[in-house]
Parts: C-alpha cells; structure tokens; sequence
C-alpha cells in the first residue's frame, strides 16, 4: 500500500482521472459477467461486457447487446451505476464519498476535480461537488417523476418506476435504454410529454453544472458569466440550426427533428431510426454530435465554447475584427486551445474511421465514419452496425468512447512527461494559405 500511494503522488491529475476511468470500467466489465447480472439463456461474452461497461462508463449508449433482452435487473442496475459515475466523473463520486464520510478533502483531489470540470481555480471546490450531487438527483428524481406517468399506461408500476428511473439518467447523456428489442424510444416518437422529458434532461446535462448554477444565481441573461453566454448562445443556435436541417433532410415530424437534433449534442436516444436516414441527414448528426455538449457538463465532443471561439476567430479575420463577442475578447491562448483540441479530435476521428474501413470492408464509409464521430462525442446514436462490429472493430470503438470521455488533450497528456523549455528560440514567418 506504501508503494501503491507513492505511485498515486507521483501521478498528475490527468492520468489518475484515466486511471479511475478505466478501473471503473474494469469493474463494471467483471460484475456485468457475473451470473446473477445476465438473463438465463442469454450469453454475454468478455468483449461485449467490456464493451458495456466502457459505453456506460464513458456516458455513450453504443450497445452490442440488448440492455434488456441481455441483462437481469440487478445488471440493468450496475449499468445505470455505472452511467452515474461516469456522468457525474469518477473524481466528483470519489469527494462525494470522502464527504459522506466525513472527511476532509485532500489538495490532491481537489486538483482531480479541477482538472475534470475544467474550473478556473481551486477556490470553492468542495461546495461545488456538493452542488453538482444536489442538483443532478434533483433533475433526475424530476425526470423519473415525469416518465413514470408515461411508462405507467404500458408497463407495470414497478416496472415502470424502475424504466423511468433508468430513463432519468439521460441526464447524463447516455442513450441507454431498457424497453428492449433495440427499439430504443421509437415506440414513443409521439409522445410529447417524454420527448419534452427527455430533451429536457439532456439539454440540462449538456450546458454543464456551472452554467446551471450560474443561471440559478444570477437569472437574467445580462448578469450571466462570460462563458455562461457563449454555451446558452451557442446551444440555442445548434439546436436551432440541427432541427430546420433535419426536417429538411428527413421525412420525420417538427418534434422528431427536434428530439434528433437535442440527442445528437451527445445523448444517444432516438425516436426514429437512423439507420433509415438519408447521407445528408446523417452528416447533420455527425456535425452536431462533433461538437456535443458543453464544458463541466456530462457529455462530450469538442464542446460548445470551442466551436464558438474557433467561429470567431474566422469572423476576425475575414472582417479584420476583433476576436470576441458579448463585449469581451477573446485570449489568443483560448483560440489556440480550441484549434488544438478540434485538430487532436479531428485526427482521432480520422485515424480510427481508417481502421473500421479496413476492418470491417462489408459498411459504407457514411456508416463507419457515424459510428466513430459518436463513440468520439459519447453520443451513442448508430445506424445499427453496432451489434455486427468484430472484436477488433469493437476494441477501437471501445478505445475511441474512452478518448472522446477524457478528451483528445488528456488523452495525450498522459504520455507526455516534457517540461517547459528554458529556451525560447527567434519567430519566423510561414506564408499560410
């Protein structure tokens, strides 16, 4: 144990957030191949449950097994566990617990926190896992409050109540669901009060905790953060945008495209099937799903304030602007920021869509690129290759969910052990364009 928390002091925060991330997926992998966690006759093989458990851990909903033709109860209950801590993060459950106990919270882990809801400083940390745990079991005992209405006319009351507290975890933008069959909410596409449920519980998810408290402290839109303003700015204008595409594109209803175009922005439900849309409705998705959810918020991609800081920029240059917006500029070290994030995320598209292509020759290129732009931006919708995938396909996928959850940066963090040159060496100038 000595050796054990030397290693552990050693570490910077980035791996130790990886380390807790792929340690809680091994566990959730060994407990969903346990007898009692699979149906009797069902058959679950290392892979599949592997597979699961990284999709639940990394908020995602890719699915290679039918959650409820698959898993018993108590299975469908580790998943749902599961979701929880990886939405919430693995560092926030971990102060949660310390908390609870009654403990104090160590520099160490307030430093994990930081680094994984991106917070400015160290400055109120407890209070503000404190205020995320609080409010997440608010908007999802909400949600399951809601959707037991509906679940109740078709399912039993405890089964509903268990199907919509299930359900509720949409919060943290995971596109599991337990009705069966792989019909994921198709039989419910007209019922607006689970549409609007659920698009309200990933709408909440995706703007992030800290735009949530700040809206509840401050109220109006003018007394908003900075940051505040570019997520709810650039949110509305996606969903906007995202929806008018979408029924544009695709014969489906003006709530469909809306649920569509919610749930892509890293959710994973659908009301439709996807695998029926058009290429040009598919790149709609896949445009959404790349920018995803929102910083400090539960789901993935390259975020909001990344695409609106990469926006702006090209409006400065192209008008000889001023890179900003709201009346404040932007840093030059944010635009770099985002260009290099969206580059990396780009890259770890491109690169893992080369090695479906070659895997698994028998899919259209539209259909492997869909399935790595959303197991990149945790998102979980499919155009229904994932359950056909082999393992070596199913092995990048898995890798693919993971980087999309940590992000291209940490990813690349945890290799790297260079410190800062002591040297600066003379600018040069590239002719660019």
């Amino acid at each position: 144990m000595k050796y054990i928390k030397q290693f552990i002091k050693k570490q910077s925060p980035g791996r130790l957030i990886a380390m807790g991330f792929a340690s809680v997926i091994l566990i959730g992998t060994i407990l969903l191949l346990m007898s009692v966690s699979v149906k009797e006759g069902a058959e679950v093989s290392f892979i599949d449950a592997l597979f699961t458990s990284t999709s639940a851990v990394c908020v995602t909903g890719l699915i290679v097994v039918d959650t409820a033709d698959h898993f018993t109860a108590l299975g469908q209950g580790i998943i749902a566990v599961l979701i929880q801590i990886g939405g919430l993060g693995v560092t926030s459950v971990g102060v949660g617990l310390v908390l609870a106990a009654g403990k104090r919270v160590s520099i160490k882990s307030r430093l994990m926190v930081k680094e994984a809801l991106n917070v400015g400083d160290l400055k109120g940390m407890v209070k503000l896992v404190k205020a995320i745990l609080i409010m997440t079991l608010c908007f999802e005992s909400i949600g399951a409050a809601l959707s037991f209405v509906v679940f109740v006319q078709n399912y039993s009351p405890l089964h509903a109540l268990g199907i919509s507290i299930f359900h509720s975890i949409a919060f943290n933008n995971a596109g599991f669901d337990i009705l069966g069959g792989l019909r994921n909410l198709i039989p419910y596409q007209n019922n607006v009060l689970l549409n609007l449920t659920t698009c309200f519980l990933i709408i909440a998810g995706g703007i992030g905790f800290l735009v949530i408290l700040d809206i509840k402290k401050n109220k109006r839109f003018k007394k908003l953060s900075f940051n505040s303003k570019i997520v709810l700015s650039t949110s509305v204008i996606l969903l906007a945008v995202g929806t008018l595409l979408l029924k544009m594109t695709e014969d489906i209803s003006w709530m469909g495209a809306f649920f569509n175009s919610v749930s892509a922005r890293t959710a994973g439900f659908s009301t439709y099937s996807v695998g029926s849309f058009s290429n040009a409705g598919l790149f709609v998705l896949c445009f959404l799903m790349f920018i995803g959810a929102s910083p400090g918020s539960t789901g993935g991609g390259i975020k909001t304030s990344t695409f609106f800081v990469m926006a702006q920029k090209a409006r400065g240059m192209c008008t000889n602007g001023v890179t900003g917006a709201f009346k404040r500029s932007i840093s030059s070290q944010n635009v770099m920021k985002a260009f290099t994030i969206t580059m990396l995320s780009a890259a770890v598209v491109g690169v893992s869509t080369f090695l479906m292509c070659v895997l698994e020759p028998e899919y259209s290129f539209m259909q492997v690129f869909f399935e790595m732009v959303s197991a990149f931006g945790t998102v979980g919708l499919s155009t229904g290759i994932t359950p056909e995938l082999g393992i070596a396909a199913k092995l990048v996928t898995i890798l693919v969910m993971f980087t999309g959850r940590l992000g291209a940066i940490t990813m690349v963090s945890i290799w790297s052990d260079h410190k800062e040159p002591n040297i600066r060496y003379s600018e040069e100038t590239v002719i660019i364009g």
